[in-house]
């Protein structure tokens, strides 16, 4: 149920793999090799992508649990060995997944705080990852209730909470220490962002990112209205 504008969740960006695992590594004498290096390099980007494809369209056939290396394997159109070659089980191979994820809400993070975009009150992660749920909602409705899911969303939470923290640290440079917990303040904040994603995919709303976003600013900023003061 919570699943960037920019990249798939548990797809890489292969454009991106090959331009940066491409390149040629330095050896141990710090001379760059090309060639068969790079060749090599680029045949393991694209074996990653295949088993990252291979998983996600088997998400949405059969749901997580149902899979096995196997089927993995077979779909991607490889050997168990170039499977275990790459990742320990099924679980990393999802948990590499999150990892392009994590990047794209971090660098979005970064350019925000360059351009001081949003204004003041942060929060800069939740429209993107609004975006990012709302085009992958159907593989979000195939993760929930799973091991999978859990994995994944564990791994979401995770990362939100990492950006969150970062909003911290930047907003309280230079003020005195507020009695509440700061993990309290981090906690509170990923577990609602995450129960309003999860309301928004699973009631099929009409809202749009930016309106789900804006409302929890909303929320998160000037409280819950209605209640009572």
């Amino acid at each position: 149920m919570i699943m960037d504008t920019t990249c798939e969740m548990f797809l890489p960006d292969r454009s991106r793999c090959l331009s940066v695992i491409g390149r040629g590594k330095a050896t141990l004498t710090g001379k760059t090799r090309s060639g068969g290096t790079r060749a090599i390099d680029r045949r393991v980007a694209r074996t990653r992508a295949r088993l990252h494809e291979a998983l996600l369209s088997l998400l949405a056939e059969k749901g997580y649990d149902a899979i096995r290396v196997e089927d993995i394997c077979a779909r991607a159109d490889v050997g168990r060995s170039t499977f275990y070659g790459h990742f320990t089980s099924k679980q990393d191979l999802m948990r590499s997944g999150l990892k392009q994820l994590r990047d794209a809400l971090h660098a979005r993070q970064r350019a925000a705080a360059l351009a001081r975009e949003p204004p003041s009150d942060g929060l800069t992660f939740g429209l993107a990852m609004a975006e990012h749920a709302r085009d992958h909602a159907e593989l979000h409705r195939a993760l929930a209730g799973n091991r999978g899911g859990a994995v994944a969303f564990a791994g979401i939470r995770e990362i939100l909470c990492e950006l969150i923290r970062n909003e911290f640290v930047a907003s309280t440079r230079g003020r005195s220490k507020d009695e509440m917990p700061q993990e309290l303040a981090v906690q509170y904040v990923v577990g609602a962002y995450m129960a309003v994603l999860a309301w928004w995919l699973d009631s099929r709303s009409r809202l749009s990112a930016q309106e789900v976003d804006a409302m929890f600013r909303r929320l998160t900023i000037e409280g819950v209205p209605g209640l009572r003061r």
